[in-house]
């Protein structure tokens, strides 16, 4: 039986958009399920997506469906057992032996790495994920950190783009104010 425990709505500060997640459980995985609704480059963009992970909220696959302009997208990207990733079936050696999965469009991804390694207050760790980029739309090996500050704010670092910021998060794991870039504008569970 599935449960849905929370959802949310975020408005992105960047740019026009928002973007709408479910967390959903059943008694061996976790699914986050959203649309981003956006403007990118000037150019309108819709993306539905679904990310899959096991009891322990390690990812075993994601998918993304939807249009940037005039192009059509669909993603299908899987994590086997042994840590090897494929998207759309190829081979994804930079991201071999990474457990989480990033998606550059959205905060629902920092809910994967927040629940799975269930910090406490004070506690550190490396998170490296793989990144699906955007809008290029690649999967590449992603170096970030994440502390834990207190009950709602996590210090989180990602090298690549020079970032350092602290994320305000629900009781769920939802990155609830990502600053500069998402905050969110309605919750419930």
């Amino acid at each position: 039986m599935t449960r849905k425990t929370a959802s949310i709505l975020w408005r992105r500060l960047d740019v026009e958009g928002h973007e709408a997640c479910l967390l959903s459980q059943t008694d061996d995985r976790f699914r986050l399920k959203g649309q981003a609704i956006f403007v990118q480059d000037g150019t309108p963009c819709c993306l539905a997506y679904e990310v899959i992970c096991d009891a322990g909220w390690r990812t075993r696959s994601a998918r993304v469906e939807g249009v940037l302009g005039l192009r059509s997208l669909h993603y299908e990207i899987e994590r086997d057992s042994d840590g090897r990733w494929m998207l759309n079936g190829e081979p994804q050696h930079a991201a071999t032996g990474l457990v989480d999965i990033d998606l550059g469009f959205t905060p629902a991804s920092n809910l994967v790495a927040i629940r799975r390694f269930a910090l406490g207050i004070g506690e550190a760790t490396p998170a490296p994920a793989a990144y699906l980029t955007f809008p290029a739309l690649e999967l590449v090996r992603l170096e970030q950190s994440y502390r834990r500050l207190d009950e709602t704010r996590y210090a989180y670092a990602a090298p690549m783009f020079g970032c350092e910021e602290i994320l305000d998060v629900s009781p769920h794991g939802f990155v609830v104010d990502y600053p500069g870039l998402w905050t969110g504008v309605a919750a419930s569970g």
